[in-house]
């Protein structure tokens, strides 16, 4: 059993864009929670909510047109919905931090790497001295492998290289001790050798400061490696949630198979890759059905007539899927149903 505490739990969250041509929903009634120590991973195609989400939680939505139109985003019991913008400022980089996806573009060319760590030290500790805020950030320098921390504090952006910028990021995000870390696609920008260390160091950091993560990729491989739970994403809804092990081993969705058969397999040769067909669907376009029927090759006129819900397959397993209504679902099973279809 599963003790540990409930950190951030997001219920029925929708986010909502206010354009011209109309209201465009980007996040549909999401729901998931994480709890201390744990590294939950969010997957799927660009377009399908997941930086949105983040956004959201943040409160770094672009408003307008973006707002957040229904649900809660509870961080220890507290509503993160209900704070106004000041309160908000308070509570994001002390109790929840974020690691954006490009470094370069999220680092001020103007200052020097120690003044932007220090600035959020400084917020949150209006009682620590200019000194002690030198020191705070050097030590967390050193604590995600940067060399010589005291110099580069002295230094800019552009004259450090992409990966330690990446963990000047980390840093930046850790300086205050967050007891919930959202890492937006952190490994997009950077070689595959500087990914598995910064990889690595998120996972050796959040197993000795006891940090929350919520791993937002669309990078499978990556999410085996790291995360204990996943969620995968459509269109702005869930349509699987689960233990990693779990759904890498019995996918049920077929979005997630999909997903999955996509990934290059060393041990097996292919002449041809595999790939889904077709595209997410534009936001709000689809007002009523299953939002993947259009791409999926088990459709059924109830697809595209009805919405399925969020059917619980076992203790830990959930999937989207008509598919699944009404009963527990097992590889062997699926079998049939797919060589019934072909």
């Amino acid at each position: 059993m599963d003790d540990r505490k409930e950190l951030l739990k997001v219920e029925a969250l929708e986010t909502t864009f206010f354009t011209d041509g109309g209201e465009i929903p980007a996040v549909d009634h999401i729901d998931f929670s994480l709890k201390e120590g744990e590294i939950l991973g969010i997957v799927g195609e660009s377009g399908c909510g997941k930086s949105v989400t983040s956004l959201s939680i943040m409160g770094l939505l672009p408003s307008p047109p973006g707002k957040i139109t229904g649900g809660k985003i509870l961080l220890d019991n507290k509503d993160l919905t209900k704070l106004s913008e000041k309160e908000m400022r308070k509570v994001r980089g002390k109790d929840i931090a974020m690691i954006f996806q490009e470094p370069m573009t999220s680092l001020n060319p103007l200052f020097t790497i120690g003044n932007q760590l220090t600035e959020a030290i400084l917020i949150h500790h209006k009682n620590w001295t200019k000194k002690q805020a030198n020191a705070r950030a050097a030590k967390m320098m050193k604590l995600v492998g940067l060399p010589r921390a005291e110099e580069l504090l002295k230094e800019y952006p552009h004259q450090l290289s992409g990966g330690m910028r990446q963990r000047v990021m980390i840093a930046m995000a850790l300086v205050c001790d967050p007891k919930v870390l959202i890492a937006d696609e952190p490994t997009t920008a950077l070689d595959v050798t500087i990914q598995a260390q910064i990889l690595q160091l998120m996972k050796e950091l959040n197993k000795r400061l006891k940090t929350a993560v919520m791993l937002i990729t669309h990078d499978l491989g990556v999410v085996a490696e790291t995360c204990e739970r996943v969620i995968v994403m459509y269109s702005g809804q869930v349509v699987e949630e689960g233990p990693v092990d779990v759904i890498f081993k019995d996918p049920q969705h077929p979005y997630t198979q999909g997903l999955i058969q996509s990934v290059p397999d060393m041990r097996h040769k292919k002449d041809r890759l595999y790939s889904i067909t077709g595209s997410v669907p534009k936001p709000g376009s689809i007002k009523v059905g299953c939002r993947f029927a259009a791409r999926c090759e088990f459709a059924t006129k109830k697809c595209i007539e009805a919405s399925p819900k969020l059917y619980q397959t076992s203790d830990a397993h959930k999937t989207r899927c008509f598919l699944h209504e009404g009963k527990k679902v097992s590889s062997n099973d699926r079998a049939i149903v797919e060589s019934t279809r072909t």
